[in-house]
């Protein structure tokens, strides 16, 4: 493998499987989302805080099409599952 070989291998995502793997091996938590935003191209990102041990965590997740399918689940307000890794916190997703 010579030189420009290595620089024009495919990158791989540090964050595949993250989501799934949280999903299978995560705490679970209560949260609630605190805001939306619609991107031009129809991607919605959800805000949301949770709070475990007296800290509080801000994050943000893309939807899915199966969990934009119920908008009222996602709106502002809404209370929801996060599912967190206990090793670290701040990592987390919407169950």
């Amino acid at each position: 493998m010579g030189f420009f070989s290595f620089l024009k291998r495919k990158k791989t995502d540090p964050f595949a499987g993250r989501r799934e793997h949280l999903l299978e091996h995560g705490r679970i938590t209560d949260g609630m989302i605190i805001d939306t935003e619609t991107k031009p191209n129809g991607d919605e990102i959800v805000f949301y805080v949770y709070s475990l041990n007296g800290v509080d965590f801000e994050s943000s997740e893309l939807l899915s099409e199966e969990q934009r399918s119920d908008p009222l689940k996602f709106a502002p307000g809404a209370k929801v599952a996060i599912r967190y890794d206990s090793r670290n916190q701040g990592n987390s997703t919407l169950a």
